[in-house]
């Protein structure tokens, strides 16, 4: 078991130290999700990697003890809000680094619009004015579940728990620009997809008509057909009125 004062490691460095491509995503995750170290970014693909091992280690193998541990596993991934209520073992392969990274509690924090920036919501994770329900959490990287969601608040020992103060006036008036902003964002998004629409159509129009007015092979081969008739005809008709005329 190991001395219990001695902490394991809870993630593996990457294989290889220095890839561009790899040193460049790591670079746009820590400025996305406001984190500290790379680490915190090599813990949560670890966890990944744990999920979707055990995932396919289940999906080669059928037992009684398979199906119990396959239930195990998509319960708890339930719980945490990373796949549906009706997901199969298959699904669990699908998931993203960026799937993990949406249900850390810093995140989370964020997202409702609590906070300014995500960099505030780790200070205040860390400082202990988040919690969920009645209890505290100073960790950052927690994985909310589905049903925490709802629970994330101030704490109430926290000074921040006082509508009144000025920190919480702040973040308000941030929530109504943020807001405002987004209203602006989905219409504009929603005129330029009409814009979109009504040009395609357009489009479309204009290629049936053009289709329509560039003839065919064979049409041209009828119209030379039904041509060369009425010129017989004619002819024919003018023939008959030239030996009665005689």
């Amino acid at each position: 078991m190991g001395s219990p004062k001695k902490q394991r490691k809870k993630f593996s460095k990457p294989a290889h130290p220095w890839q561009k491509e790899r040193i460049l995503a790591e670079q746009e995750l820590l400025k996305e999700y406001g984190l500290n170290r790379k680490y915190e970014i090599w813990k949560m693909n670890s966890i990944l990697k744990n999920f979707t091992r055990q995932a396919k280690n289940l999906i080669t193998t059928k037992n009684i003890q398979v199906e119990r541990e396959r239930k195990q596993l998509l319960t708890k991934l339930y719980s945490l809000g990373l796949i549906g209520k009706d997901a199969k073992i298959e699904d669990v392969l699908s998931l993203t680094l960026k799937n993990i990274m949406e249900r850390r509690l810093q995140t989370l924090v964020f997202r409702k619009n609590i906070v300014i920036s995500i960099r505030q919501a780790r200070q205040f994770i860390v400082h202990g004015h988040i919690s969920i329900g009645d209890k505290t959490i100073a960790a950052p990287s927690y994985l909310v579940h589905s049903g925490e969601e709802s629970g994330i608040q101030f704490s109430q020992s926290s000074i921040f728990s006082n509508p009144s103060h000025p920190g919480r006036v702040i973040v308000d008036e941030v929530k109504t620009r943020r807001n405002a902003k987004d209203k602006n964002q989905s219409e504009k998004k929603e005129i330029s997809r009409e814009i979109k629409a009504k040009e395609k159509t357009s489009e479309k129009q204009k290629g049936e008509k053009g289709k329509a007015e560039v003839p065919t092979a064979h049409g041209l081969k009828k119209n030379k057909e039904s041509k060369t008739v009425s010129e017989k005809k004619q002819s024919i008709k003018k023939d008959k009125k030239e030996k009665r005329l005689r």
